[in-house]
């Protein structure tokens, strides 16, 4: 059994007579109590130094991406300049090495068009001879030079020179040696013989033009002539 220790009792808060245990709690201190926040107060002066530094780094963000977004759009622009440049190149280089080996083929091909002239390209030779020309013409070799057109020193050798009545300006005689191009370029001009008017020809041309013309101009005066006489000639005042 426990023994119990005299004068030894459970101490209780004193609570005014009459009052209740809930009064004996502290009350919530009522708004406008000093130290105590009111609402709609203002923020403190921490958050506005931080939205500040906020808006200071966003501005710098903005400004470096701007920066990045540039050199991006020049890489890029000259990117495309190397690749169009490189691009136009290969196409040089092809046409260089093109017209090179089409080059050590013209006597070739100066040999067939001399056995095909003199009715020598028969038999197994003309089908080889064939085949080398349409190869040729695949990688775009084209043959110029005509008898008749007229003389352009660019694309023409003048091999022979003379002069003849029936041409109004220098002109093609004969082709020599036919010319070749690849594409705009030039291989070999063609080498051709050329003719120009005889010297004075033209004077000769428009002097018996003049001639002509006085002479029609005094058969009508001859004609007119007749007819007033004819006619009773011109009355006399």
């Amino acid at each position: 059994m426990t023994e119990e220790t005299p004068g030894f009792e459970e101490q209780q808060p004193d609570v005014p007579s009459g009052a209740t245990s809930d009064d004996a709690e502290p009350k919530a201190a009522a708004p406008g109590t000093p130290g105590t926040p009111e609402k709609g107060a203002a923020a403190p002066a921490g958050d506005s130094d931080r939205t500040a530094g906020l808006t200071a780094q966003l501005d710098q963000v903005r400004t470096a991406l701007g920066e990045r977004t540039a050199d991006l759009q020049r890489l890029q622009a000259e990117y495309q300049n190397y690749r169009r440049r490189v691009d136009r190149d290969r196409v040089a280089v092809k046409e260089i090495a093109t017209a090179n080996l089409l080059s050590e083929l013209l006597p070739v091909l100066d040999d067939i068009g001399r056995a095909r002239e003199h009715e020598e390209l028969v038999g197994g030779f003309k089908s080889v001879a064939e085949s080398l020309e349409t190869v040729a013409a695949k990688l775009g070799l084209q043959q110029f030079g005509k008898e008749g057109e007229p003389f352009d020193p660019t694309i023409h050798e003048a091999l022979m020179h003379s002069y003849a009545p029936d041409v109004t300006e220098t002109t093609c005689v004969a082709i020599l040696q036919p010319g070749y191009r690849l594409g705009e370029r030039t291989i070999r001009p063609a080498r051709v013989a050329v003719a120009e008017p005889q010297p004075g020809a033209q004077t000769v041309k428009a002097d018996s033009a003049e001639g002509a013309e006085a002479g029609d101009e005094a058969a009508d005066a001859a004609g007119t002539a007749v007819d007033n006489k004819e006619n009773g000639g011109p009355d006399e005042g």
